[in-house]
């Protein structure tokens, strides 16, 4: 009932959005007389922001078509080296480049796209040879493909580090480095030749007691049945998808919402009004950024469920307690991968000190093989994308990388 009536809200809200659209376009049209005076342009405006907020919206496009190298301008096309299931394996190829240390970028599977990370992508794109999880939207698999968990997950990042060969480098943003550190325990413990040569963890929730945030708080306290009677639904028989359980997108997009319910509404009211003013490049810029984070996708409830429990309720990889299909996860196994751990000063997703917690589970692991960094200032969001990224992160992430490639 709850998908059910999701999609009915939606598709009412289509309609309007394309009915608000119309009005807009009509309000702000050169040749109408009232785009020039009265109450024209502002109620053209707050059509527009309506329009805009309540379209529907799909998987985006990466569209990095170039990229420059050594000041040169350099192709860039999309190939896809790997199909699963429940996601591919993407590589950005750089025309004429070749050379550079192999890096798999994991995306988080946390209701999003993989496209969320297009900055990141095209920040590493001058001096990595990047590849990316593009995982998929839960709904559009068919119940005949079966399940996908944790230990699927795990399974997928070490099949894509085996399609990209030995001596890759594997960056983890966010949600995925639990899953990227406990198959970085596995293939070392296994002597895998296809272990990464350096893992970056980037606000991952690998020890959720340190500086717990309100997304840790709403974990623990509700219990696990909470979660499976509250917020898992079935997927409609409009998708390929069909009867599959799945915990959807628009709720992980609503908590997110809310958590800066603030912020949000702030957002949009500048837009509004940079609209009235004629500002159409500060306009496009927050649609642009909305239109990425309103993309949502759901994940399978036996992926999001076992997650909340073995990540956010038991804390299973800290404490020692996590197996990858039933043998123990030991980060005393990683003992040739150099880690990098780095986190935002105002990460209200993962707090300070959850990622840090990865350098110190790797005990066998020598000091110069770790490093810690905190970007000053960053937010979640901050720390994969923008200008902290871009100016402060990246360089960090780039020199790690290039230290560890022989």
């Amino acid at each position: 009932m709850l998908y059910d009536a999701y999609e009915f809200q939606r598709s009412m809200l289509a309609g309007a959005s394309a009915i608000a659209n119309m009005g807009a376009g009509f309000l702000q049209n050169p040749a109408n007389p009232f785009a020039y005076f009265g109450g024209g342009p502002v109620l053209g405006s707050a059509l527009e922001v309506f329009a805009h907020a309540a379209a529907p919206r799909g998987k985006p496009e990466f569209g990095i078509t170039e990229t420059v190298i050594d000041g040169d301008r350099v192709t860039v096309r999309e190939e896809i080296l790997a199909r699963r299931p429940f996601g591919q394996l993407k590589h950005f190829v750089r025309e004429g480049i070749s050379g550079s240390p192999k890096l798999l970028i994991v995306a988080p599977m946390s209701g999003h796209y993989a496209t969320l990370l297009r900055g990141t992508v095209e920040q590493l794109l001058p001096s990595t040879d990047v590849y990316i999880t593009d995982w998929r939207d839960a709904k559009l698999v068919p119940l005949r493909e079966g399940r996908f968990d944790l230990d699927d997950y795990i399974d997928y990042v070490i099949a894509f580090l085996e399609a990209i060969g030995p001596g890759a480098h594997m960056l983890a943003v966010c949600q995925p480095s639990v899953p990227c550190y406990a198959a970085t325990c596995v293939m070392s413990a296994s002597g895998h030749p296809c272990r990464p040569r350096s893992l970056t963890l980037m606000g991952g929730p690998i020890d959720t007691r340190e500086a717990p945030t309100a997304v840790n708080t709403l974990a623990t306290q509700r219990p696990h049945a909470w979660f499976e009677q509250n917020v898992i639904a079935t997927v409609p028989m409009t998708y390929p998808g069909a009867g599959r359980r799945v915990y959807p997108g628009f709720l992980q997009l609503a908590g997110f919402m809310t958590m800066n319910l603030g912020n949000h509404m702030m957002s949009h009211w500048e837009m509004f009004k940079h609209l009235v003013q004629g500002d159409d490049e500060s306009a496009d810029a927050t649609k642009d950024f909305y239109d990425e984070y309103r993309a949502v996708c759901d994940m399978t409830a036996e992926f999001y469920l076992q997650t909340v429990d073995l990540v956010f309720q038991r804390h299973a990889l800290p404490k020692g307690e996590m197996t990858h299909r039933g043998a123990p996860v030991d980060p005393g196994a990683i003992t040739d991968v150099a880690l990098l751990a780095i986190e935002g000063e105002r990460d209200d997703i993962s707090g300070l000190g959850q990622t840090k917690a990865a350098l110190a589970l790797a005990t066998n692991l020598p000091p110069a093989m770790k490093r810690y960094y905190m970007a000053e200032g960053a937010g979640h969001y901050g720390i994969f994308n923008g200008s902290k990224w871009r100016g402060r992160i990246a360089p960090v992430v780039e020199q790690w990388i290039a230290a560890h490639e022989g």
